[in-house]
């Protein structure tokens, strides 16, 4: 495993972000982990988030990147700590670009917060967690509205490796599929599970197990 993974993880678990126990999703899942990256609300937080977004970045899509784009609300923190620890690691000016939930049609006005989009530009969506597809069904319709931008793919936190409406496919695979785009994770729920099974109890092993017996997609549920 990367070592940027490894940190990651550890990051989350010291911030509180990532904890093991009994959680109701927003779905009405029931989950024996849940992440929560409101936890991550200072500087030095936000700088290890944008480091680990940034490497990840690299990683999965390179350095050529002009545009870093969250989705309002939660990606806007994401895609500033991105674009500024980007800059510092790989020495690439990159911009960020977010949207507005409603247009403001005073002062600044328009959709979009941080940079306008251009003609050519390579984006990068970033989100926090496994997504339905929901907020890209919202997203990449303004997005390309904007300009004639090639999206590059889009990258969260944690893949979850849930399946989505699909019970074949996990749910950032659908997104691949239905958009045409790459989805890539920092960390999966199988990299936590190596990197922290010595430190996890019976209990909270046969937890994670059941739980993807019973929403893992169908043949994979074997994180752990």
């Amino acid at each position: 495993m990367d070592y940027y993974k490894e940190q990651f993880i550890k990051f989350l678990l010291d911030s509180d972000a990532l904890k093991f126990g009994d959680f109701t999703l927003k779905s009405g899942r029931k989950s024996p982990f849940f992440m929560n990256m409101g936890k991550l609300n200072d500087g030095d937080q936000l700088i290890e988030l944008g480091t680990a977004y940034a490497e990840a970045i690299s990683d999965n899509f390179g350095r050529d990147v002009d545009v870093v784009f969250g989705p309002a609300y939660k990606g806007i923190p994401l895609a500033v700590a991105t674009a500024i620890q980007f800059q510092q690691i790989f020495g690439r000016k990159i911009r960020f670009s977010c949207n507005r939930k409603e247009v403001k049609d005073h002062g600044d006005t328009g959709i979009l917060l941080g940079s306008e989009l251009r003609d050519g530009d390579r984006v990068v969506m970033v989100e926090d967690v496994t997504t339905s597809g929901k907020s890209m069904e919202e997203t990449i319709p303004i997005v390309k509205a904007q300009a004639n931008v090639e999206i590059l793919g889009e990258i969260v936190s944690l893949d979850r490796l849930e399946y989505g409406s699909d019970k074949s496919k996990t749910a950032l695979e659908e997104v691949s599929e239905k958009y045409g785009i790459k989805t890539a994770a920092i960390v999966s729920m199988r990299d936590v599970c190596e990197c922290l099974r010595p430190r996890l109890s019976a209990d909270t092993i046969q937890a994670i197990r059941s739980y993807y017996e019973q929403y893992g997609p169908l043949g994979r549920e074997d994180v752990i």
